[in-house]
């Protein structure tokens, strides 16, 4: 694969396919050098500086990619832990506006900004690459079939809050294959068990991308509640019923929505704005730590190696930077 890169455009953010390539874009305050990372179907990476970058935000147009192309970003820029800044190339980045994630951690020393052992602070250059997922490019088309928001009236509106997975699994009429997934939700059986008990709303509990954390995999365990976004876009890949398509997380989403409206029953979706699942300042290095930590996070005023913890997760995303809150709403008007 070569591909030249031509300057593009700053906005949207994130991977934007257009017909014929995709614009990506990507902020970061404090960046030298941006490289977008792509993935042949080999897993093969090849590394292209993106060419500019306006107001903040770097940016690059790739003709002739594709929607299910992987990526990823590394970034050049300060490592200064005391100063909260911790860019290293050593390090793949996910796209903080990545439409669609494949794969999931696996949890190693690589993936962490520091060394398990060693001096503190000196930094931890093995390459985190085979250790994360990847991003891929999206196509944003889909057939909605013309349908409208619900807009069900207050004094009518009986909410259902659901678990996914758990709402699914063992659900009767429902084919084992399509248990503990987005369709699975979406199954007649289902829909007609919700529409017996008077529900007009469903409210899916964290369905954006999030990870199961190192300590609890170490004891055989995981997130099942999901409160551990990692991006805020991307529709969670573990509901999904077909395993060999890298798009599968989105268009299975948006059908379960589409059925359920085609039902009557609106979607709201519980999401997790406060914090990441990259933790404190021993936690994982995965998207918005390399990418410019001191803006994304609230940082401790006197020492900001360390973060300001208002959520009791080890980090609380810091709303005051506009390209946060940017981010944030990008996210909220999302569909």
């Amino acid at each position: 694969m070569f591909v030249r890169p031509r300057p593009g455009k700053p906005y949207p953010l994130g991977a934007t396919y257009d017909g014929a390539g995709v614009n990506f874009s990507v902020f970061s305050g404090i960046a030298h050098r941006v490289e977008l990372c792509l993935f042949d179907g080999y897993g093969i990476e090849m590394r292209y500086e993106l060419p500019d970058m306006t107001s903040l935000c770097w940016h690059g147009y790739f003709p002739d990619l594709l929607p299910g192309q992987k990526y990823g970003f590394r970034l050049y820029g300060p490592w200064e832990p005391p100063a909260g800044h911790h860019c290293n190339p050593s390090k793949l980045l996910l796209d903080p506006y990545a439409r669609c994630i494949h794969g999931g951690v696996e949890w190693s020393e690589a993936v962490f900004a520091h060394y398990f052992k060693g001096p503190h602070g000196f930094r931890n250059d093995i390459d985190s690459g085979p250790y994360v997922p990847r991003c891929v490019v999206t196509d944003s088309d889909f057939d909605w079939g013309g349908e409208k928001a619900l807009r069900t009236p207050w004094e009518m509106t009986v909410i259902y809050e659901v678990h996914v997975k758990g709402v699914t699994m063992r659900f009767p009429n429902v084919p084992e294959e399509l248990r503990g997934t987005y369709l699975g939700l979406a199954h007649p059986a289902v829909i007609k068990h919700f529409r017996n008990m008077g529900v007009t709303a469903i409210e899916l509990m964290p369905v954006q991308q999030f990870l199961h954390d190192m300590f609890l995999r170490e004891r055989g365990l995981s997130n099942y509640w999901g409160y551990n976004t990692i991006g805020f876009f991307a529709p969670h890949n573990g509901y999904v019923a077909v395993s060999d398509s890298e798009l599968a997380q989105i268009q299975e989403f948006k059908v379960m929505v589409k059925t359920l409206h085609q039902a009557g029953l609106e979607v709201i979706l519980d999401v997790v704005y406060g914090h990441t699942a990259e933790g404190n300042h021993l936690g994982p290095v995965l998207s918005f730590k390399g990418i410019d930590n001191a803006a994304y996070y609230r940082l401790d005023d006197n020492n900001p190696f360390y973060y300001k913890d208002y959520t009791g997760t080890g980090n609380s995303l810091n709303m005051r930077q506009p390209h946060v809150l940017q981010l944030l709403m990008d996210s909220l008007r999302y569909k």
